[in-house]
């Protein structure tokens, strides 16, 4: 009897000495107040999303000879047709004013803004620290005084890169595809003038409103290529002094660590406690009903266990009385 029962607390014992570790690990682990980030964190940088590329030129069969033609005579003519653009990282002393200047650096030029973004960051200290972006376009023969003035001032230039795509062909296509379906359109406009039958003329009509836009989408193609040949993207991150900062180690204080070892303590025995409330109000309540029901099993076990055992020594007992 005592030994079958030793062994049931025995392990309802290891039962709650694991719950209690593991209800302790993890209530140290989520903790908060003891967890330390010195990595760099805070803002994101804003970046400009990539330019959508201008949708493919449509392709007209209507007049594949005179395209090829033209093709072949612009190609020889045409000058070179570069989209150029730009982007750097300077680190300044005040990123909001610097922003207002490049601001006023484009307008000056006849450019524009895109976007502009001023956010905080935080340095590995978790000083917080001011950081902007902005984007701005100027005329492309403008675009290296653009970049010298932005530089102007600046404590240092993180990094510069500078972009080119050639587009002359594209642009060469683009114009000849238009000739073509410009010489489509006059030529279905003089048939349907000729025409004489209804169903012919509303033929020719649909055919007619075809070309012209497809007419139309070519000149759009042809206008987003000139605008972005004639004004240069410059992209600039503006990094705050402060944010460049080297890591510097201060003297080592005594005082310091006693009062960071009093207050890691303090947060252990507040640990301590709140894993102590769970078990007591949690913990310690399911592992009882969990031990209830086997406790009864084994009580019903035994009771069967001694009843067998004491018919078969009653079975023995008879048949000794007989022999």
């Amino acid at each position: 009897m005592k030994r079958p029962l030793f062994i049931i607390l025995a392990v309802i014992a290891v039962f709650l000495v694991l719950a209690f570790a593991t209800n302790l690990i993890t209530q140290r682990s989520s903790s908060p107040l003891l967890s330390r980030d010195f990595g760099y964190g805070g803002g994101v940088a804003a970046t400009e999303a990539p330019a959508a590329e201008a949708p493919a030129p449509a392709v007209d069969f209507y007049a594949s000879g005179a395209e090829e033609a033209a093709n072949t005579g612009s190609v020889q003519t045409q000058e070179r047709l570069v989209i150029e653009n730009a982007d750097l990282a300077i680190v300044v002393k005040d990123p909001k004013a610097r922003m207002a200047e490049i601001t006023a650096l484009a307008n000056e030029m006849g450019g524009y803004v895109v976007s502009s973004n001023l956010f905080q960051s935080f340095t590995s200290f978790g000083q917080e620290v001011p950081e902007a972006t902005i984007v701005i376009r100027v005329p492309s023969e403008r675009l290296d005084d653009a970049l010298t003035r932005i530089k102007e001032d600046a404590l240092n230039v993180n990094y510069e890169n500078r972009t080119g795509q050639d587009i002359t062909n594209i642009y060469v296509d683009l114009q000849s595809q238009l000739k073509a379906k410009q010489a489509a359109e006059a030529k279905l406009l003089e048939i349907m003038d000729e025409a004489t039958r209804a169903e012919d003329v509303l033929a020719i009509y649909l055919q007619v409103q075809q070309v012209q836009t497809e007419i139309e989408m070519l000149k759009g193609q042809i206008q987003y290529y000139d605008e972005a040949v004639a004004t240069s993207a410059i992209s600039v991150r503006l990094i705050a002094e402060e944010g460049t900062q080297p890591i510097e180690i201060g003297p080592w204080t005594p005082s310091g660590a006693a009062r960071e070892a009093i207050q890691d303590l303090i947060l252990f025995v507040q640990d301590f406690v709140e894993v102590l409330i769970r078990f007591v109000l949690l913990t310690l309540p399911a592992l009882i009903l969990i031990a209830i029901p086997l406790f009864l099993v084994y009580l019903a076990g035994r009771a069967v266990y001694r009843r067998v055992r004491r018919s078969r020594a009653e079975e023995v007992t008879s048949e000794d009385v007989k022999k």
